[in-house]
């Protein structure tokens, strides 16, 4: 993956987030004034720290993001919830064993699904944001492309599966590439 300019790309979409009107209702005054959303980057301690924890190294372009900010990763869509920081983010398994067996139990009910099926990824994914309205983000460390990227998936309640992308960088412009398509075709 090439170098991503994960400041510029935040920036643009804050100001088209803070420029929304269902959304800058929300939001304080001085978040609009700053038109910025989200916290300054982690430092690179922050992120081995979380490396360290959780027993892996991220994906170069989730490493990117971090840095360019901690927490409160704009949204594509009101079904997610904002972006976990270095401190927040962890193992999918720890905070959703409910979640996971629930979704266990019901690719159960149908035939056999081969190996590469979510269910069975589950307990192994990262989950890097806050839960929404049952969507979250998470990302795959056993899918992991030559450059080190780790597959990112939009998983949610009311999708048959996840929605897989290469990595946490095509994820992210896919979902910004959403929130910019709600938002033209509202008007």
């Amino acid at each position: 993956m090439t170098d991503f300019d994960w400041a510029a790309f935040l920036r643009e979409w804050s100001g088209e987030l803070i420029g929304n009107e269902d959304i800058a209702g929300s939001l304080p005054p001085e978040v609009k004034a700053s038109d910025w959303l989200g916290f300054p980057g982690a430092s690179d301690e922050q992120i081995d720290r979380a490396e360290a924890r959780l027993g892996k190294p991220l994906p170069p372009s989730y490493r990117g993001f971090l840095k360019a900010r901690t927490a409160g990763a704009p949204q594509g869509s009101s079904s997610t919830g904002y972006g976990w920081s270095t401190d927040d983010i962890e193992w999918f398994r720890v905070r959703h064993q409910e979640w996971i067996a629930d979704w266990q139990r019901g690719a159960a009910q149908y035939p056999p699904q081969d190996l590469d099926s979510d269910g069975h990824y589950l307990p192994s994914v990262l989950e890097i944001s806050d839960v929404g309205d049952s969507a979250i983000y998470l990302m795959n460390p056993q899918i992991v492309a030559a450059d080190g990227e780790w597959q990112a998936w939009f998983f949610s309640n009311w999708n048959p599966g996840a929605v897989r992308h290469r990595s946490f960088q095509e994820l992210m412009v896919a979902e910004r590439q959403s929130f910019l398509y709600v938002r033209d075709h509202r008007r």
